[in-house]
């Protein structure tokens, strides 16, 4: 039976990217690895923002005349 891996949190996420963002100051990384860190922390930050953007949009609720207002 194949455990199904868990979902980072935001803040989890966000840490990790801060431990990226160190990494890339760090005049002592080789620049092949930089880019990989990059990328890495790019696809990772489009994951932040699609979970950002989820949960703004529950936070919608519609009103009595089938408008969205913010909750």
């Amino acid at each position: 039976m194949a455990t199904k891996k868990k979902e980072a949190t935001l803040e989890e996420n966000f840490a990790e990217l801060d431990a990226m963002l160190a990494k890339l100051a760090d005049r002592d990384v080789p620049l092949e690895e930089s880019f990989t860190i990059y990328a890495e922390g790019m696809k990772l930050l489009k994951a932040c923002g699609d979970k950002l953007d989820k949960v703004e949009k529950k936070m919608l609720v519609m009103n009595e005349e089938g408008k969205l207002d913010e909750f």
